[in-house]
């Protein structure tokens, strides 16, 4: 890890307000985080952090783009800001990882492990370091305390909430984070940004992978993991195309596959990468895509004084877009987690994580690990899904 770089800014420990260190990533939500709490009185300190160091497809380098942003803001706003470097624990901690992952066939989620091993671990360490009495990020989620408990609980746009992305908080660490936008609109955050003439007000969403940006996903991931051309096949055994390689594709995905013919697009409905082989059915309701339980590893509980008693109900999501849904959570005698959905889900994916909700609460999560066998392998009737069409952004079209 790199020393901290100093904007020129100087540190004073004269304030006597709370000190707040703000995960600065050049992006409007940031921006407007730090300007609300300096509003409020406290003592902000902006602190960019650098993941990636190689360009993009373009030649471009996003990060530096991105602390040009955070230091006009960071001007505008008055308030000191600096830059850390983690991008060697980045590789260790979360992109190794990643493509361990994709090589054994999972479809990790690179956002969460970045979250749970530099964000809120390496960065959170950081700005205590720095004599933050907090750490803030632009996440849309909420932090609210009642009888001396930290929950995490839902942003308030429901389009924007990121409780997902975060499950890995416990609440011993929640204490000592902020979430200033998550009361609020994202349309609210950017008519703030704009008000008081905040260079980020309009600048895209980020998208991609966790700090390494939008990218051709497939050209990206052939840059370290071997691309093996080999057959898709229907469930009956046909060969009806070539793929660039099993591990580059996820359950769901629709884009890429580059099947011709009449009738309902393809989906991945399988893949076994030992055998470098793809699975394919047609029709977003396939049944060979459905599947009602599956098994979760690594939990994760938010609260450290309330820990479930199994069996529970509650509600669970397995995309960061789908809709939550009412299942049965039971604990297997190894600590690995059963989850029973009431109705069948769609393209539950191993590597993926498994969410739970009570109400506007999150409770913790999982990562999926195997999943039960699917509609079409038990053999139920098509008729099961006549009312599970799913709508345009829960169908995964894939990297």
């Amino acid at each position: 890890m790199s020393e901290l770089q100093n904007s020129g800014a100087i540190l004073s420990s004269s304030s006597s307000s709370q000190t707040v260190v703000v995960g600065m990533s050049g992006g409007v939500d940031s921006s407007v985080a730090a300007l609300l709490l300096k509003q409020q009185g406290y003592r902000v300190i902006g602190l960019f952090m650098k993941n990636w160091d190689e360009k993009d497809e373009n030649g471009n380098c996003p990060a530096t783009q991105d602390f040009e942003d955070v230091a006009r803001v960071c001007e505008k706003i008055d308030i000191p800001f600096y830059s850390i470097e983690f991008i060697q624990e980045y590789w260790d901690k979360v992109f190794a990882d990643f493509l361990a992952g994709y090589k054994a066939g999972y479809t990790p989620n690179p956002d969460i492990l970045c979250n749970r091993e530099i964000k809120f671990d390496l960065f959170f360490k950081k700005a205590l370091e720095l004599g933050a009495d907090f750490l803030a990020t632009g996440h849309y989620c909420q932090n609210i305390s009642t009888d001396g408990h930290n929950r995490l609980v839902k942003g308030a746009d429901p389009g924007k909430d990121q409780t997902y992305f975060v499950y890995t908080l416990q609440e011993e660490k929640l204490s000592k984070i902020l979430f200033p936008i998550g009361h609020l609109q994202k349309s609210e955050v950017r008519e703030i940004a704009k008000r008081y003439g905040l260079i980020t007000h309009e600048k895209k969403d980020s998208t991609g992978i966790c700090f390494i940006g939008e990218r051709n996903f497939r050209n990206f991931l052939s840059q370290y993991l071997a691309a093996k051309p080999g057959p898709i096949s229907n469930l009956d055994g046909k060969i009806i195309g070539q793929h660039h390689g099993a591990a580059f594709y996820t359950l769901g995905q629709r884009k890429g596959l580059q099947i011709g013919g009449q009738g309902e697009p393809w989906f991945v409905v399988g893949k076994e990468v030992s055998k470098n082989l793809l699975f394919v059915g047609q029709g977003s309701q396939h049944p060979a895509l459905y599947s009602d339980a599956l098994t979760a590893k690594d939990p994760y509980w938010v609260s450290n004084r309330e820990f479930p008693t199994f069996p529970f109900r509650c509600k669970a999501k397995a995309r960061y877009r789908q809709v939550e849904n009412e299942c049965t959570v039971s604990e297997e005698h190894n600590g690995d987690l059963r989850i029973e959905f009431d109705q069948p889900q769609r393209a539950l994916t191993p590597g993926q994580a498994i969410v739970f909700y009570q109400g506007e609460t999150c409770l913790g999560g999982a990562t999926i690990d195997r999943v039960s066998p699917s509609y079409y392998h038990l053999q139920k009737p098509l008729s099961a899904l006549k009312d599970l069409k799913p709508k345009p952004n829960q169908i995964d079209t894939g990297p």
